[in-house]
């Protein structure tokens, strides 16, 4: 009976590892695949006729000599300029984020301290407004960003961004404030401290890790929009995910899918390396938002 209470274990974390490697292999395969593709021409990436040619790189090979060439990265970075959609994205980004991190903090750490009644209400209006598809809050900027000449600008879409995902880090930091006990604010004023003396010497050190957690997830909303970026600016000033829409054409302009692949594979590394910069911060951070002290 002992012997057979001691498998168990074993068998267990054997089914767990198992599970586990093959929903990474499943997860992953994608990314290895695009990264693979990348270096290969469309008729072998994409091919109908056989798809070993993907493995094989036949047709590439018989274009460039080798099985692998970096004509899809070339062709979208020099070429066609995706570094000029890099940096605006990267512009957009870094205004986002500061923008609703500075905002964010300093609404959500006034709501979780706040003993009115609004402050439900203000919490359920902010969720409404982001429930909300961001198609329909973008069409009501169209018309004065138009009449005032602002529209296309990188400027104008950093606020219509704020705006949109300012709810998320409002909710996002109020949870993160509502885990941390009012005694360390009470006990900061008993010393000597400010309002604002005690949020940011004593409050903000302690809930670090939520305001990156918090920052990276308001960079993803950011990194990742299509429908405001595409909607709002011009074409000289595209962000990386617009642009790769744009690589792909559409059935009136024809485009080169493997610029598309390649600047995907080139969108995915900056994400990756931050994620693994900040994943400690990361996981204590949602950590210490799930429960309340």
């Amino acid at each position: 009976m002992a012997s057979f209470v001691q498998k168990r274990p074993i068998g267990l974390k054997l089914t767990i590892y198992i599970f586990a490697g093959l929903w990474l292999l499943m997860a992953a395969f994608p990314f290895f695949w695009t990264v693979w593709g990348s270096f290969k021409v469309e008729l072998d990436f994409f091919s109908i006729a056989d798809w070993t040619y993907a493995l094989t790189g036949d047709r590439t090979r018989a274009e460039y000599g080798s099985a692998f060439t970096g004509a899809g990265y070339e062709g979208a970075w020099v070429q066609e300029e995706f570094w000029r959609n890099v940096i605006n994205t990267f512009i957009i980004c870094f205004f986002v984020v500061c923008t609703s991190l500075t905002i964010g903090t300093l609404g959500a750490y006034a709501l979780s301290r706040s003993s009115y009644r609004y402050t439900f209400f203000l919490l359920i209006t902010a969720l409404i407004f982001r429930a909300m598809p961001p198609i329909t809050l973008v069409t009501g900027y169209m018309l004065p960003f138009f009449e005032w000449n602002l529209w296309g600008r990188l400027s104008t879409t950093i606020i219509v961004l704020v705006a949109i995902n300012q709810p998320f880090t409002l909710w996002m930091l109020h949870s993160f404030f509502q885990s941390i006990p009012k005694e360390l604010d009470e006990s900061a004023k008993v010393d000597g401290c400010s309002q604002f003396q005690a949020f940011w010497n004593v409050i903000i050190p302690v809930m670090w890790p939520g305001v990156i957690t918090t920052g990276l997830f308001s960079f993803l909303l950011a990194y990742n929009d299509f429908i405001v970026t595409a909607m709002l600016l011009s074409e000289e000033n595209r962000t990386m995910v617009p642009q790769i829409a744009a690589f792909l054409g559409t059935t009136y302009t024809e485009g080169n899918v493997m610029f598309a692949v390649a600047s995907v594979v080139s969108a995915m590394v900056p994400v990756f390396i931050l994620v693994m910069l900040f994943q400690r911060q990361i996981v204590s951070g949602l950590t210490a938002g799930a429960v309340k002290g």
